[in-house]
């Protein structure tokens, strides 16, 4: 941090703000960050910036952003209270909901932001370990969960999902995937665009498989229109031209992958010539893809929302691996490689118990628990439904599930009968404004960050830590802090609410957790050691910063607490502002394998199961209007809707419509349209375009603002319409729980 005579100063920081985790130089008056520029020495971003990161000084002081905890009054509405207050309604609310009913009865959901800070990947764990209800819910499963389930399959850790070594590619196939409005996604990936561009000038090519013409198609080299759902078809095509045409080659895997022989005979039943009337791609197309992507010196297939948020989408998520295992491309330089975090634990040898689900289900529904959750579209099930096991309250930590989830009415409804909800967060958004109490965390530039998910998908290894960039708020509270002191409720230690004596000593209590853990472990270098000689080398200025302090130590850059001198520290990322690269992505098969057998299991059971599924939707038509969602620059689903910066321009809640659609329809540009499906009706604005393909229909997702008791004062000026109206609660991917969010059957008419 430099500074200049007049007060102001300059400060850097890692992006808090979307996957990308770009470089940000931060200008700073006072208290007040006056301009965010891209920080051109960072060693991943370069200077790249989006227009979220350069509106970062505006979400920080953001007036309608909570600084203080809210209690709701008799009079149905929400005030400002102390500290201590809140925390003493929260053990009131929780105990008495507990005691009456039990643990299950109270639920958790952990909101998509959570993941872009220290405390959450830190400290939502242990909270949900302290409530201990089997009702634990998160925004995996209206995303990534599909990604999750195949690679726990395939490779028996759901955590190790591959991404596109996109700096060394040769032909990078994408599908369902837009990375130059999202930045990218289960792959972090800073300047996108730019990334791409260098792919192209040394000769490369890619390719997008979409519905829609993004905007990452129309820079494309090829892009291909695909009818949404029609993914794992398409791949399915590709596996079995790979075998029909003796291009499959395993490469260096040879030896590594178990029943590739299953997935041939799996793979006969969907030729190109078979599947190209369903998925809307001709069948030439599809062999023609086939061949590229088994001649190119280097080839990546990358599959994101598109093809995750689908029927088919733990099946089309295992596809995208199988045809990246096929081509000899996985696990190379320039195919798809598994990266290697500083604060991950490296293995000495391949296998491990593997991955499974279904430990419990939930108990209106039975679905089965994934990932030690269940999916949220049965979370209105499960408060609405009477019984033993009903919830009866709700924590929330970041997250908007009444904008984010299928049938979010039903939600909305649900929430309202509630015994008692808390939230952290730091709005009073259409989720909160049913909570009991609402505890803000203090703003991001307050806080240290360091991203727990997404080194795990960096696409060139490297490790950034961000102090603080303004002096802590007195009034305010350390997201750390706050779920520490509802851990210790929860788990019957937090009397009067738990003091900060209590809550020093959680965090004492979950470091040396860490640490004795590792000194348990025969494998890891502090194996044998004394935790209080280790919990005194720990360095930090504050409890995640120690536990980052400890587990950096642990790593897989790690000094080990001295076993390797040279190794990496918190120190060592203090010292290096603009983040530390650790370099170009290395093969880590057989390493990198949880599988009981040590191998690629290229064809699970269960998944193998499902494709009777898929064989049995090639006899369904493909016809009627189908809904899909998008994505936009300026937005990460509901949560930055209140920044000026990017509110700016045309109304973007717009419903897109081909013209041969909007003539057949009736429908005109500009003009009001009804949408409806199986579950709910909306009214919104028509936009002509032939960027979406015949017989699809799209709405942006994350918006629907305004209702009554919120505090968003841009967002509600620009409310949109919320497209979860329409999204079907009891359609879930059956291998993850997913919710299906793409390719919803849909009637349009003009609005009355």
């Amino acid at each position: 941090m430099t500074g200049a005579p007049n007060g102001t100063r300059t400060a850097y920081r890692t992006c808090p703000l979307c996957e990308a985790v770009c470089g940000l130089e931060l200008t700073v008056t006072g208290e007040r960050i006056t301009a965010a520029r891209g920080d051109r020495q960072h060693v991943l971003s370069a200077g790249f910036v989006c227009p979220k990161g350069a509106t970062f000084g505006q979400l920080v002081h953001d007036p309608d952003r909570l600084r203080r905890p809210l209690l709701r009054g008799a009079d149905g509405e929400h005030h400002e209270v102390s500290w201590d207050e809140a925390f003493a309604a929260v053990e009131a609310g929780l105990t008495g909901v507990l005691t009456r009913h039990g643990r299950d009865a109270v639920a958790v959901y952990l909101g998509n932001p959570n993941v872009h800070t220290m405390a959450g990947p830190l400290y939502g764990g242990p909270l949900v370990r302290a409530v201990g209800s089997r009702n634990v819910y998160s925004a995996s499963t209206v995303d990534q969960m599909p990604k999750h389930v195949a690679c726990g399959y395939l490779y028996g850790n759901p955590d190790a999902i591959p991404v596109p070594d996109v700096d060394r590619t040769d032909l990078l196939l994408l599908i369902g995937a837009n990375p130059l409005e999202s930045n990218g996604s289960l792959c972090t990936a800073p300047d996108f665009p730019g990334r791409l561009a260098a792919l192209q000038a040394r000769g490369g090519r890619f390719v997008v498989v979409d519905p829609r013409r993004t905007r990452t198609a129309a820079l494309a080299d090829e892009h291909i229109f695909i009818r949404p759902g029609g993914d794992a078809l398409l791949l399915f095509g590709l596996v079995h031209t790979l075998f029909d045409e003796g291009l499959a080659d395993l490469g260096r895997l040879d030896g590594h992958v178990r029943s590739v022989e299953r997935l041939a005979v799996l793979a006969k039943d969907f030729a190109p010539e078979v599947v190209a009337d369903r998925c809307g791609v001709p069948a030439a197309d599809i062999r023609r893809l086939a061949r590229e992507l088994a001649a190119a010196p280097a080839a990546a297939v990358y599959g994101r929302i598109g093809t995750c948020a689908v029927e088919f989408g733990t099946l089309t998520s295992w596809l995208v691996d199988a045809v990246n295992v096929l081509t000899g491309n996985l696990d190379r330089p320039g195919g798809a490689m598994f990266p290697l975090a500083p604060h991950a634990r490296t293995a000495t040898r391949p296998g491990g118990r593997g991955f499974t689900v279904g430990r419990w289900t939930s108990r209106v529904r039975g679905l089965p628990e994934v990932k030690g959750e269940l999916p949220v579209a049965t979370l209105a099930d499960e408060i609405a439904t009477p019984g033993d096991g009903q919830v009866r309250a709700l924590v929330t930590v970041a997250g908007n599930p009444v904008l984010s989830t299928p049938n979010s009415a039903q939600l909305d409804r649900a929430l309202a009968g509630l015994e008692f909800m808390v939230s952290v967060d730091p709005y009073l958004n259409e989720t909160t404004r049913h909570a009991d109490v609402i505890l803000p965390p203090t703003d991001p530039a307050r806080v240290g960050h360091y991203d727990f998910a997404f080194l795990t998908l960096v696409v060139h290894n490297m490790a950034a830590y961000s102090p603080p960039v303004l002096p802590k708020d007195p009034g305010g509270m350390d997201e750390s802090d706050i779920l520490a002191r509802l851990t210790l409720i929860a788990a019957g230690r937090g009397a009067g609410g738990g003091t900060a004596a209590d809550v020093a000593a959680g965090h004492e209590h979950l470091l040396a957790q860490l640490l004795q853990r590792a000194a348990d472990d025969p494998d890891s270098p502090v194996a044998g050691r004394s935790v209080t000689d280790l919990r005194a080398l720990v360095d930090g200025d504050g409890p995640a910063e120690r536990l980052l302090d400890a587990r950096l130590r642990l790593g897989a850059y790690g000094d080990g607490f001295g076993a390797t001198p040279d190794g990496l520290t918190l120190r060592t990322l203090l010292d290096h502002p603009h983040g530390l690269d650790l370099g170009p992505l290395r093969p880590r098969i057989p390493e990198v394998l949880r599988t009981p057998s040590g191998q690629v299991e290229l064809c699970p059971e269960p998944v193998a199961a499902d494709v009777a599924r898929l064989r049995a939707a090639l006899e369904r038509p493909a016809d009627g209007l189908v809904l899909v969602g998008r994505r936009h620059l300026r937005s990460n689903n509901s949560w930055m809707h209140n920044v000026p910066g990017l509110m700016k321009g045309r109304d973007r809640c717009t419903l897109q419509v081909h013209p041969s659609d909007a003539a057949a329809l009736r429908l005109t540009d500009g003009a009001a349209a009804t949408v409806a499906s199986r579950v709910g009706t909306l009214t919104v604005a028509v936009e002509v375009t032939d960027t979406v393909m015949p017989g699809v229909v799209s709405l942006p997702h994350g918006w629907g603002h305004g209702a009554p008791g919120t505090r968003a004062k841009v967002a509600a000026a620009s409310p949109g319409v919320n497209s979860n109206l329409l999204t079907d609660d009891r359609v879930i991917d059956p291998l993850s729980g997913n919710s299906v969010l793409n390719g919803i059957p849909v009637t349009v008419a003009p609005a009355t």
